[in-house]
Parts: structure tokens; sequence; C-alpha cells
């Protein structure tokens, strides 16, 4: 689609992809391993894209493999409304699931004034989490877990396990992305977590149905909004903050 709209003299092409491919291989994190999120960013570049939109990426690094301007929105203004829209927020903590979000969760907590804790996982393997420690307490509030990326929902339900056994009244997960791939459903079903609230960045709609637990926030005036400003040289700056009304 890039390629036709760059040899039908289009003057910019800005692509949107509000959930990036590939965004979990960014690095190598063992010998030999591809770093495929480079390849996309050479692939889009080659076909003509001029501007990226995307958001949250797993690894803010990558827009560094971009030549081109990369603008990586942030779900966290949608997140904080939803939260304070649907929660009693005093009674809330915010946990990330690991130490790598834990960047993301501090963010969301210093915008609530809420307290922090940190779930440190040590895996197997790939996708499979093998023991998890919880730091900080939990005791008798709603366990918000955040976390940018939803994909076998392993993580997520040990993590509601371990703030369940610390003492939280109940867990609630919010992610960016719900890939929801494999067993997802399955284990969410049969988790502790009471909620599961996803973006609209990956179609989830037949999930859904199979899952009650499954809510959705619509991110899609952020994305459109970016889309404006951009179009007219405007600031898009002002959407890292602030998440315009639907």
């Amino acid at each position: 689609m890039i390629n036709a709209c760059k040899t039908a003299s289009a003057r910019r092409i800005t692509a949107v992809i509000p959930n990036f491919p590939y965004a979990r291989q960014d690095k190598k994190d063992k010998s030999r391993a591809p770093i495929t999120a480079k390849l996309m960013a050479n692939m889009l570049q080659t076909a003509g894209c001029n501007h990226v939109i995307t958001m949250d990426l797993h690894a803010s690094q990558i827009q560094g493999f971009f030549n081109v301007p990369v603008d990586n929105l942030y779900a966290e203004p949608s997140t904080l409304r939803w939260i304070k829209d649907h929660l009693k927020v005093e009674d809330c903590v915010i946990v990330s699931p690991d130490a790598g979000g834990a960047k993301r969760a501090t963010s969301i907590a210093d915008g609530l004034d809420l307290g922090f804790a940190l779930i440190h996982k040590e895996r197997a393997r790939p996708n499979e989490v093998s023991r998890m420690v919880l730091v900080g307490d939990v005791k008798d509030r709603i366990a918000i877990i955040v976390d940018d990326m939803a994909d076998t929902c392993g993580t997520l339900c040990k993590a509601a396990d371990v703030v369940i056994q610390h003492g939280a009244k109940s867990a609630v997960a919010i992610v960016t992305h719900g890939i929801l791939s494999g067993n997802a459903i399955e284990a969410l079903n049969k988790s502790k977590l009471e909620r599961l609230i996803v973006t609209n960045t990956v179609p989830h709609e037949a999930k859904k149905e199979a899952c009650a637990r499954i809510e959705t926030i619509d991110i899609s005036p952020t994305l459109a909004e970016a889309c404006r400003r951009t179009h007219n040289g405007e600031s898009v700056s002002f959407l890292f903050k602030h998440a315009p009304m639907d």
C-alpha cells in the first residue's frame, strides 16, 4: 500500500501502526537471534514511508531503528481516565508484573498519586514464568496490574495469583495490546483476574464474546487526533499527556 501511494506521487505517506509488529524482537537475547523490529523499520522505509505513528512500543528504543520521524503515542492518558471513571482510586495500588514495566507503572501511579508494587519474575523459557516475588504492599487494596501487552496471559494470571495471595481485595489488569494468542482466553476464564481491560489496537471482538471479563478502552480518538495534528503541522506531544474526548 505504501509503495502504491509512493508510485502514485503521494507528497507524504504516514504509516499508522497501532500495534508495531515484532516489537519484542528488538535485540539479540541470545546469539544468532533475529532483530526483526529493525527489519520492519527497513521495510517501511524502503517502501517509501515518511512518518510512523504507533502506540506503546514494547521498547521505545525501536524509534532509533528509523531514519524518519516516529510518534510513539501512549495509552496512559486513556488508562488514567478509565481508572478514575470505573474504580475507587484511593483503594487502588498499581502493580508492575515485571521489572521492565516498572517505568510505565510508576508513571501511572504518579498520575493517580497512588502506591506502587513490583513483581520480580524468573522465566524458565520464553512465554513461561517459573517464579514470582512481590515487592511492595497490596493488602486490602484493588491491585491494578499494568503491562504493554497481553499475549498468552501467563504473566498476568500468575501476577493476579501473587497479589491475591498477599491479601489484595481484587486484581484488575490493564494492558495496551490485547493479542490474546493460544490458550489466553481459557487461562483468563480460570484466573483470579476480575477484569482485563485492553485497548482496541488489536481487534478482539471474537475473544471478547468468549470471555466476559474483557473490557475495551477505545483509543481511536487519540490516533485520529494524531493524524489530524500531523496533517496540519500541529504539535503531537500534547497527546502524550492528554486523551482527547470521544
